[in-house]
């Protein structure tokens, strides 16, 4: 009777297998192994040789048309009004091409060169705002208000009409003092701008306590500085928002740039094509914009804005550099909790 031979069987392994098969096959694993890691550092080498020479390409395209703008706006130095106007509208056409630009470029940026070309941008918005009031002379300004009690509509002078909001100062965040579209030193009012107020002009609300302010159109610029328990609505600022020493307060607006300073206690409901950016700021959230009126859309539609890209929950903390970590200085407002009905 022949002998009964046992099949050897390791695990992992299929009967029969030869210790050269297995070997043969994990060598042939390890290989495989090896030359996918090395397509992908090789893929990862490309990647970073495309952001670099895109990040390059920025760079001097923006530098170039950036310099551009400015030699437009220093040839409206001492000229007349007549020429400073149409020159005014071409700068103003080309920033925001050049923010459109900038917007589009910020997936390869790095955080420096993003600060810088944000830095530069709002300096000839700046520029364009105190060219554009120089070659204007300034208009006494009246606004509309409406106190909540008597729900009528008065006419008074503004009380910053011919003065300063901040003394010894003549500009408020890069706004000039004198623009028209503003309210000041206000309290317990309902504030009211129309579109044809304030389309594509530049709007300065700045020392406003316990205030409802409605603001329809597409506005240029928005400037808000010292507010104190107001409820703000804009529609679509075409540019940027500039937000210092808010508090206990509730905002709502779209817009292609939003920085924040020195604010606290306040929600925002925001539509923002580029990233939302806070410094010096505690307790400030954020949801989606949700308030509509009317002729929201076509406010949009001359704003400029894309209504199919808003980074409202992307918030660069610039006194927050823990990578990784998220800032204890913003959170995200919970659904639950936003607000999503407006008082007319």
């Amino acid at each position: 009777m022949d002998a009964t031979h046992e099949v050897s069987r390791e695990p992992g392994g299929f009967a029969g297998e030869s210790g050269a098969d297995k070997i043969q096959e994990r060598l042939q694993k390890r290989h495989q192994a090896r030359a996918e890691d090395a397509e992908r550092r090789k893929e990862a080498k490309e990647s970073m040789s495309v952001a670099e020479e895109k990040g390059e390409y920025f760079s001097t395209s923006f530098n170039t048309e950036r310099a551009s703008i400015e030699e437009l706006l220093s040839s409206c130095s001492g000229a007349d009004r007549a020429v400073v106007t149409p020159r005014l509208e071409e700068a103003t056409a080309k920033t925001l091409q050049l923010q459109k630009f900038l917007n589009d470029s910020m997936l390869f940026l790095t955080q420096y060169e993003l600060r810088r070309a944000q830095a530069a941008l709002q300096k000839l918005q700046s520029s364009i705002v105190e060219i554009r009031e120089e070659a204007q002379p300034r208009k006494k300004f009246t606004f509309r208000a409406r106190t909540k009690a008597t729900d009528k509509v008065s006419d008074a002078p503004s009380p910053e009409a011919d003065t300063p909001a901040d003394s010894g100062g003549n500009k408020v965040d890069g706004a000039a003092e004198s623009v028209q579209c503003r309210f000041s030193d206000l309290d317990n009012v309902c504030l009211t701008k129309t579109a044809e107020e304030i389309q594509k002009r530049d709007v300065l609300l700045t020392h406003l306590s316990n205030c409802k302010v409605r603001l329809f159109g597409s506005p240029s610029t928005l400037h808000l500085k010292h507010i104190d328990s107001c409820e703000i609505l804009c529609g679509p600022v075409s540019s940027s928002v500039f937000i210092d020493h808010c508090t206990n307060s509730t905002l709502a607006m779209p817009c292609q740039q939003l920085r924040t300073h020195n604010t606290t206690d306040t929600k925002v409901y925001l539509h923002v094509t580029s990233r939302a950016i806070i410094e010096d700021c505690h307790g400030v959230s954020f949801a989606p914009f949700s308030w509509s009126y009317p002729t929201l859309e076509e406010d949009f539609d001359l704003s400029g804005l894309d209504r199919d890209r808003n980074n409202w929950s992307q918030v660069d903390d610039f006194n927050w550099l823990a990578a990784g970590t998220h800032s204890p200085n913003w959170t995200v407002i919970p659904e639950a909790d936003r607000k999503t009905t407006w008082d007319p």
